[in-house]
């Protein structure tokens, strides 16, 4: 195809709220000499982005500026030193473009899609050639685009420095995007499942999809009691926690001593938190030699291990995709992933 001028794109004037969002015609930037045109097939939402347009995530830019971070697509143009890809190849990117190795630095930080750059949620988007992964041959696009945040944040929480091993126990709260990778990855892991949520209903999903112990915390809001029943006094192995503020404390009190607590979540809400919180998270991980590990996503690196666990659990790791909505219904997409009636990820498909 000859190469395009114009992308049709969204974009929110200033941060406050996403029902902002407009539409906009830009121009396709040219190739750098590593640089990969990639025409946008899907593109998934994250909590991230509800609270980037509200004003509440301090990602950087707050003006003008396109929003989402994953994208599923089809490269259809390489710069000239681009040796790895090829017209046709279908593709993601990683979240922060920049991150192909190692730990998250300040600088890798820069480069996150949506927030330190312009997003994906565009016809056409420019990326380096470094920060593309190669979708899973199974998968379709609207599959693949709920890769780079929730599923590597899931895999890089379990995968960690004391990766995840069968018969561990397994703590994931909810059932949003991040929270059922985590489920599927543990299950494909050999590991025991137990999962949290305020719905029975979608408790029922997570059963299906192999957790073996369930619990409804508003049904048991002493959760943490709950799983030390479970196993045996000893607590979890590990924890994804995504509630932050909200669940903390009792995942301080339902992990084992030793045991992984990844946060997904702010450990506080801000810098003005008080003292007496602060006491109160470190005194339990002291006394349990508890490790505590934020996670920011994952590397291009982390991204092509994950695939390779994906590619060997075919039928363990299909993403869940609750619903679908046409690009012109972004708006519409947001505001039901912000009702959190979901189950899995919400997809915006921006092209067949």
């Amino acid at each position: 195809m000859a190469y395009p001028q114009k992308t049709e794109q969204y974009f929110l004037p200033k941060v406050g709220t996403y029902k902002d969002l407009q539409r906009r015609q830009a121009t396709v930037p040219e190739l750098g000499p590593n640089e990969v045109l990639v025409k946008v097939h899907a593109v998934s939402l994250q909590y991230r982005d509800l609270a980037i347009a509200k004003g509440q995530y301090g990602a950087g830019i707050t003006e003008n500026f396109v929003p989402c971070s994953d994208l599923a697509g089809e490269v259809v143009s390489i710069g000239s030193s681009v040796t790895e890809w090829k017209v046709g190849d279908r593709v993601t990117s990683n979240f922060c473009t920049d991150h192909i190795y190692g730990d998250h630095t300040n600088e890798t930080g820069k480069s996150a899609l949506g927030g330190g750059q312009d997003g994906v949620l565009t016809q056409y988007r420019v990326l380096p050639s470094h920060a593309l992964v190669r979708i899973p041959s199974r998968f379709s696009y609207i599959q693949a685009s709920t890769l780079p945040c929730a599923a590597v944040t899931a895999y890089n929480a379990l995968h960690g420095p004391v990766p995840v091993k069968a018969g561990d126990y397994v703590l994931i709260q909810g059932t949003g995007g991040v929270s059922i990778f985590a489920l599927q990855f543990a299950v494909a892991s050999g590991a025991i499942v137990i999962a949290t949520s305020s719905s029975n209903e979608k408790l029922k999903v997570a059963e299906k999809l192999g957790a073996k112990y369930l619990i409804n915390y508003k049904e048991t809001p002493d959760w943490d009691k709950e799983v030390h029943r479970i196993t045996g006094g000893v607590g979890v192995d590990h924890i994804v926690d995504v509630g932050g503020p909200s669940t903390i404390h009792k995942s301080l009190n339902a992990v084992r001593n030793g045991g992984q607590i990844n946060v997904i979540g702010f450990l506080w809400t801000g810098p003005d938190a008080p003292n007496s919180d602060l006491a109160g998270l470190i005194f339990p991980i002291i006394r349990g030699a508890i490790q505590i590990r934020g996670i920011f996503i994952g590397s291009v690196e982390k991204f092509r291990a994950m695939n390779r666990l994906i590619e060997a659990n075919p039928e363990k790791t299909i993403p869940v995709v609750d619903k679908v909505f046409p690009f012109d219904q972004a708006i519409e997409a947001y505001s039901y992933l912000e009702s959190q009636q979901h189950v899995g990820k919400v997809v915006v498909q921006v092209s067949a």
